[in-house]
């Protein structure tokens, strides 16, 4: 028997179509990460393909029907779609299925909701909620047609429910953006500071739950919430990163995790936030070594890099969650190289949570943050691992190492 002290999860219908892009999640894995960690318990999945999306429906009429029928049997309360749904679409889709219909832009902000913690978090995400909430006034209300004239605050003459709600989400708008200025502002006066000072500024990027809030606190001692599920932190949290190997200390940032169809208006949103990383001088990207999908999370967090404008800062590869590796998969050394965008970068293979190739990963710091410091073997224990007897190296799936 459920606690009634515990709210009931809602239960959804998780639908997902194949358009044809090259690393479309069959299993829908990904969406129902998303929709637990928004509080939701996915009941049924459903996958289709088309070549492209119903202008209507986005995924045909009878294909609607079927998603209906599904959601009786399993006694979904929601629908919730892996793809960006138009106004239109989610609007046409809840008349058809009789249940509300959500996408996936919608769950991210949910998330984001829930997660943020600090002013400046609260402000990025009530200004992306508002941005997504402007465009869909004309998907579910009716009643919003209806005009509202005479005197007052509920709108001028001849003013439609719909136009008076769209000027008010408008205005709001206009508000929290100004206040997000003010945040930018103090930011940038933040950074002029430790420019001063002359810091050498390095900000952990990845996909979400790669670890980088768990590294974070390995390196800097620090105890910034990390757990084991997506975008557990919002806020970027910063400490000082004493390297002995260097004789100095950095400045170390966590950042917000990144994901696949992040929001346009999220990455808009926190501009401010990300500007940490397009700032840095060194960007940390963290992988999770143990996800079969690696490579495409690498590929995602790449393009984020690049709208942001922080693709050409240096990175420094650090695969996270060694633990996590079966045996026939552990690199031979715990430092190698890696293709990427053309360039070759250094790549560390770790584990935050028990420590393996922290000190192989302060090293390689030292040496980024003083050059002058020639022999970066002599600083740390050796990178080399011993290999199983008999076997050559072992590398991980589809690996790029050249």
């Amino acid at each position: 028997m459920p606690n009634p002290a515990t709210p009931e999860r809602t239960a959804a219908v998780l639908v997902g179509v194949d358009l044809g892009a090259p690393h479309f999640d069959h299993d829908l894995e990904e969406l129902g990460l998303l929709a637990e960690t928004a509080g939701m318990r996915p009941v049924a999945r459903l996958t289709c393909k088309r070549q492209a999306p119903d202008a209507a429906l986005f995924v045909g009429s009878g294909k609607a029907e079927e998603i209906r029928a599904l959601a009786e049997t399993e006694g979904a309360q929601e629908v919730l779609f892996d793809q960006a749904l138009s106004p239109v679409q989610q609007r046409n889709l809840e008349r058809a299925i009789g249940l509300p219909v959500n996408d996936r832009t919608l769950l991210i902000l949910e998330i984001f909701a829930q997660r943020a913690r600090s002013h400046e978090g609260k402000l990025q995400v009530e200004l992306a909620r508002l941005q997504y909430l402007s465009t869909r006034l004309v998907r579910r209300w009716s009643h919003l047609e209806r005009q509202q004239g005479g005197i007052g605050g509920r709108g001028g003459p001849g003013e439609t429910q719909i136009e008076l709600d769209r000027r008010m989400i408008g205005d709001a708008i206009k508000r929290t953006s100004a206040r997000l200025v003010k945040v930018k502002r103090q930011r940038q006066t933040q950074r002029r500071l430790r420019e001063r000072r002359g810091a050498f500024n390095i900000s952990l990027v990845g996909y979400t739950n790669a670890g980088k809030s768990t590294l974070f606190n390995a390196l800097v001692k620090a105890r910034a919430y990390a757990a084991d599920q997506l975008f557990a932190t919002l806020d970027t949290t910063t400490r000082q990163l004493y390297l002995g190997e260097a004789g100095r200390s950095v400045s170390l940032s966590d950042t917000v995790g990144f994901i696949r169809d992040l929001p346009h208006g999220l990455v808009e949103a926190f501009e401010a936030t990300l500007q940490e990383a397009a700032d840095a001088d060194l960007l940390l990207h963290v992988v999770d070594a143990a996800n079969p999908h690696y490579l495409e999370q690498i590929d995602e967090v790449q393009r984020v890099l690049h709208e942001i404008g922080a693709s050409e800062v240096p990175q420094l590869l650090v695969f996270n969650k060694l633990d996590g590796l079966e045996a026939g998969r552990r690199p031979h050394a715990l430092k190698d190289s890696m293709a990427l965008d053309g360039r070759e970068l250094t790549r560390v293979f770790v584990s935050a949570r028990t420590g393996e190739g922290l000190p192989q990963l302060r090293a390689e710091l030292a040496a980024r943050v003083a050059p002058s410091i020639v022999d970066v073997a002599e600083l740390a224990p050796p990178c080399e691992v011993s290999a199983p007897i008999g076997h050559n190296r072992p590398v991980l799936p589809q690996e790029t190492n050249e």
